[in-house]
């Protein structure tokens, strides 16, 4: 059977995901009565993927087209989740390049292809949302072209064909069209992967070899290791050798051979060289193992994955309120969540820190507070500290991350971002206009200077910017970058806040928490205008003599408070305060509870 290996790249939201949907609706792999059909964004499963719009855990999938078998990997859109990225692009020899024809290339978007371009793989571009009313199909053009310049490893590269196309309605054209009413279908995207995407190169008449890309799990058949068979033909009962660090690890026989067609499995008696399959027997694989056949015992090169730029500790929550909304409570619990998380998320490292404090390693903030709340929804309990920046010393000189920082903004509101980027110590490369009539402005920064810098940008824009990064290389550390917070309102006594103690917190910052919020001595319960931290009595209830009745207190109307998501709680915690997070609540506390003991620690 021909097969074609072709992966999905887009930046978020560029439509990738809604393209993948139309592709598996009009390959009739489904059928016209099954629930997927009058579904959107199929291929996003995950809770979180629906709840945030982005495409987290890579996927395959795969449909037929005119007798040829199309695996087709949904590939994440977002920096943080490059290790999905690079594991998965080995497993395609092609990819098309799904861009916005109102934006344009974007971080993420160059992130993912530069991957792509370094594999090999042949790019096809397709200009989405062509339909939009600020589309700038020729502008979008010209810059895909700039970006292949920087990106392309050879000359042939710079040639790829071009796709116009209105993904949300199942649209595309080999050539812009003049009336995006008139009829269409998708039938250019298949045609040009059949034409563009090369067959993959393999050898049946070879012995069988695999590099294991990533790992699945269910509760019936246990692990399955999934990749793209190298060489030769695998078949249950094929006994196989499980090869580590390029060592034998142990000889194990293929117990089951699944193939995707659609969003389900199949099982198969015989799998091909050039095919994505699922193996059922080999309990201890991991992802960048090879399994080849028992007489061969050879292993294929490895996946390298970029190492993380970011750590945080994760421990058991100590608070007050310990226990009282979690099923899993304890360090040991929360390790072997950790451990099992750690051999599919291949950028997720973990180190054991002092007493029972665990230090996850990631790519970047929304990578490792994904993780956070995946566990916060799976029932854990933990406390979760500052994010730091990971350094390094290369030849005896410390050195830190720097990302390319692309923030769109309202052209009125250009002065006050640039002006706090600049305290962040972020230089300036490029500003432009864009067609909606907001600025786009990039600039080259530390990432410890984007640590709480999403916070403030929404702030300062009224919510409507929005804010991309890539890392880019290592650099010795610059300067310090001033504290950029103000102090917190920490509450002194523990209870129920109320009204009258939240007006009296209100009249020195802003609060974070409505009335009838249990709280406990050392939680932060808003934001002081100032620079110093202030303990405050939410608790406190107005006092009644015989004038006033508590009804007055009705008459004392609050400010909304502010409720920050997990990303935000993140943001906003210094070095001295922890972030409690449980499956009913994200509280933001200091380390030391006491007052006295806060007091002595700063001494």
């Amino acid at each position: 059977m021909n097969i074609r290996n072709v992966a999905i790249i887009a930046h978020v939201d560029h439509g990738k995901t809604t393209l993948v949907d139309g592709l598996l609706k009009q390959s009739h792999t489904f059928r016209d009565n099954e629930a997927a059909m009058s579904q959107v964004l199929i291929m996003d499963s995950n809770d979180q993927e629906r709840e945030r719009g982005i495409t987290i855990l890579a996927k395959n999938t795969a449909v037929t087209y005119l007798d040829t078998k199309i695996n087709i990997i949904d590939t994440p859109g977002h920096a943080d989740f490059g290790g999905e990225v690079e594991r998965t692009l080995n497993m395609a020899d092609g990819a098309i390049l799904v861009v916005d024809a109102q934006e344009g290339p974007m971080p993420q978007t160059k992130f993912v292809l530069k991957k792509a371009l370094q594999l090999g793989l042949k790019p096809i571009v397709v200009i989405n949302k062509i339909d939009k009313r600020d589309a700038r199909v020729e502008y979008v053009i010209n810059k895909t072209y700039d970006l292949f310049l920087d990106l392309a490893i050879s000359d042939d590269q710079l040639e790829f064909p071009i796709y116009y196309a209105v993904g949300r309605d199942g649209k595309s054209w080999k050539h812009m069209p003049d009336n995006f009413e008139e009829e269409a279908d998708l039938t250019p995207i298949f045609e040009a992967i059949l034409e563009h995407v090369p067959a993959p190169a393999c050898d049946t008449t070879k012995p069988f070899q695999m590099l294991v890309s990533a790992l699945d799990r269910d509760n019936f058949l246990g692990k399955y290791s999934i990749g793209r068979i190298h060489q030769g033909i695998a078949k249950p009962g094929l006994s196989v050798a499980l090869m580590k660090n390029g060592e034998l690890s142990e000889k194990v026989r293929i117990d089951k051979i699944f193939v995707c067609q659609g969003l389900k499995k199949f099982e198969v008696q015989e799998a091909e060289a050039g095919d994505i399959v699922s193996l059922i027997g080999i309990k201890n694989a991991g992802i960048g193992d090879t399994i080849s056949d028992a007489t061969l015992a050879e292993a294929l090169p490895t996946i390298e994955i970029e190492e993380p730029t970011l750590k945080m500790s994760v421990g058991a929550n100590t608070s007050p309120f310990a226990g009282r909304e979690g099923q899993f409570v304890t360090s040991r619990q929360i390790l072997e969540r950790i451990q099992k998380e750690l051999q599919t998320n291949v950028s997720l490292k973990l180190e054991i820190g002092p007493g029972s404090e665990f230090v996850l390693s990631g790519r970047g903030e929304l990578h490792l507070s994904v993780f956070i709340e995946t566990l916060r929804r799976e029932g854990f309990e933990l406390e979760v500290g500052k994010p730091h920046v990971i350094t390094k010393e290369i030849e005896g000189i410390k050195m830190e991350p720097v990302e390319e920082l692309t923030i769109d903004v309202a052209t009125e509101n250009v002065s006050s971002v640039a002006s706090e980027v600049g305290r962040r110590r972020g230089v300036l490369m490029a500003q432009e206009e864009n067609a909606d009539g907001s600025t786009r402005l990039m600039y080259e920064i530390a990432t410890r200077g984007l640590l709480g810098l999403r916070n403030q940008l929404l702030t300062l824009s009224k919510g409507t910017a929005v804010m991309n990064s890539m890392f880019l290389h290592f650099q010795p550390i610059g300067e310090t970058v001033p504290s950029l917070r103000n102090g917190a309102l920490i509450a002194s006594e523990s209870g129920k806040a109320v009204i009258n103690g939240l007006n009296n917190a209100q009249s020195r910052g802003t609060t974070f928490i409505p009335p009838q919020t249990e709280v406990y001595e050392g939680m932060i319960v808003g934001l002081n205008s100032r620079n110093d931290d202030l303990e405050i009595n939410v608790t406190k209830e107005k006092k009644l003599t015989n004038v006033r009745a508590s009804s007055t207190d009705m008459a004392t109307v609050l400010t909304p408070f502010t409720n920050f998501s997990l990303e935000q709680c993140l943001d906003f915690i210094e070095d001295d305060e922890l972030l409690e997070a449980t499956p009913k609540a994200l509280r933001l506390r200091k380390k030391n509870l006491s007052a006295l003991t806060r007091k002595r620690a700063r001494v």
